[in-house]
């Protein structure tokens, strides 16, 4: 199997883990965190580490200065847009409760230790 299908794979089944976690979360406890919070939140850094696989594995089977560039532009993509979702988050959507901003950190914390193992295990097999 492809190392991109493989962490692909990996990907869907972490959103879905979270997702279940978080009805779980929301169905038996009163904590002021709506399902469809979580659930928007959740899609949306799948969706961001998505696209940072394919950039970041794309490169891989490039030349290896085309590799380190790849590599940047995948982690800045993903800084710029997680930027944007934090800004649309927070001022547009008005989610400055507690809850929902211990929510979005912590979304943000799982997917992004997700995309950086992704990215250090990779480079530990074959570096740039």
């Amino acid at each position: 199997m492809k190392p991109l299908f493989k962490y692909l794979f990996f990907l869907i089944g972490f959103e879905i883990l979270i997702l279940l976690a978080g009805y779980l979360l929301t169905s038996g406890t009163d904590t002021g965190i709506f399902f469809s919070g979580i659930f928007y939140l959740s899609v949306t850094f799948t969706l961001l580490a998505m696209l940072v696989l394919i950039i970041f594995f794309r490169g891989r089977s490039r030349e290896p200065v085309n590799q380190t560039m790849h590599l940047l532009v995948s982690l800045s993509i993903k800084f710029i847009a997680e930027l944007i979702v934090a800004l649309i988050w927070f001022f547009v959507a008005k989610k400055t409760g507690l809850s929902s901003v211990i929510l979005f950190f912590v979304l943000y914390l799982a997917f992004t230790l997700f995309s950086v193992f992704v990215v250090l295990k990779t480079l530990k097999y074959k570096s740039l």
